[in-house]
């Protein structure tokens, strides 16, 4: 088992994030963590975030990018491509920003235990409460409670294009549908999913730890006889047709979905693809439409986007 990890940051720019972020996971990075104070407080100020404990603060001209790494023998070489590749930026049209990269080495219980500090119970949309599981909480009335603890996977609920799936979610999700969500993570958004009434939701995870992370946590929520979590790529092992397929990605991978989308799809179902820069977006949204959905909502959060495709006009 992998105990140490190269912990690396990269203070960019938002423009320049996804690209980023697409580097980390051709790196082998099972997800990547973005700091954008911009949109924490964009949406904090939105009154949508009733619970956020971030206090308000002034805007930012960088996001923070970071991944990681085993630390290896192949670690050194994995640093130099990292830093060729963000000099390259500038080469499409990127501003890189600060550019500078730092990194530490962390074993998986020390990177586990610095999440506490950032990782609180936070309300969000209409009915979820995530919940880290060392924090105690009395539930309110419909609240829907998710019990997580995202080890070294990602996906806490805090990160705008997570926000933008769960709040999505709430208005998709009817009892009795079937979910595939490809990029699973912590498992948050399956969790979430069977908690609405899902019966049936498959999960797929690239990552192995992460793919670990997701099975604890679905286990916590005793929601095991609904969500299925394995390891692999894309949609290559999931089976039959869904209701609703979600992908909290980038746009880069879901342009490679888009084109099995439809084939997966049950006659009234609906993609949810999120992780999409808005830089991105419209590429986003006219790959869904070539594959003949129809786009029935975006919604945004600071400078990520969520789009909404169906099969059928909604």
């Amino acid at each position: 088992m992998q105990d140490k990890w190269a912990e690396i940051s990269i203070h960019t720019t938002q423009e320049a994030t996804e690209a980023v972020a697409a580097v980390f996971h051709e790196l082998g990075a099972g997800g990547v963590v973005i700091e954008d104070p911009d949109l924490i407080q964009s949406y904090r100020r939105s009154g949508n975030w009733t619970d956020c404990i971030f206090p308000d603060e002034p805007a930012v001209d960088y996001v923070t990018v970071v991944g990681y790494l085993p630390s290896d023998t192949e670690l050194p070489g994995k640093l130099r491509i990292l830093s060729q590749r963000i000099d390259e930026l500038a080469g499409h049209s990127l501003d890189k920003g600060r550019g500078t990269i730092h990194w530490r080495e962390v074993r998986e219980t020390e990177w586990a235990d610095s999440w506490k500090q950032f990782f609180h119970t936070a309300r969000i949309g209409r009915r979820f409460v995530v919940k880290p599981s060392w924090e105690d909480y009395t539930p309110q009335p419909d609240d829907i409670i998710l019990d997580l603890d995202p080890g070294m996977a990602f996906g806490t609920g805090t990160h705008g294009t997570t926000i933008l799936c769960l709040e999505s979610l709430e208005t998709l999700v009817e009892p009795g549908m079937t979910v595939f969500d490809i990029g699973a993570g912590s498992g948050i958004l399956s969790i979430a999913a069977a908690k609405l009434g899902a019966t049936s939701v498959q999960a797929v995870e690239y990552d192995k730890m992460a793919t670990e992370t997701a099975l604890q946590n679905v286990a916590a929520n005793a929601v095991s006889n609904r969500v299925t979590v394995s390891q692999g790529n894309l949609m290559d092992d999931l089976t039959g047709q869904a209701d609703i397929i979600v992908a909290n990605l980038v746009a880069d991978l879901i342009l490679q979905l888009a084109p099995a989308i439809p084939s997966r799809l049950k006659t009234e179902g609906c993609f949810l693809a999120s992780g999409i820069i808005k830089d991105r977006l419209a590429d986003v949204t006219a790959a869904l439409l070539q594959q003949g959905l129809h786009v029935t909502k975006v919604n945004e959060a600071g400078e990520w986007a969520a789009v909404i495709a169906c099969r059928s006009q909604v």
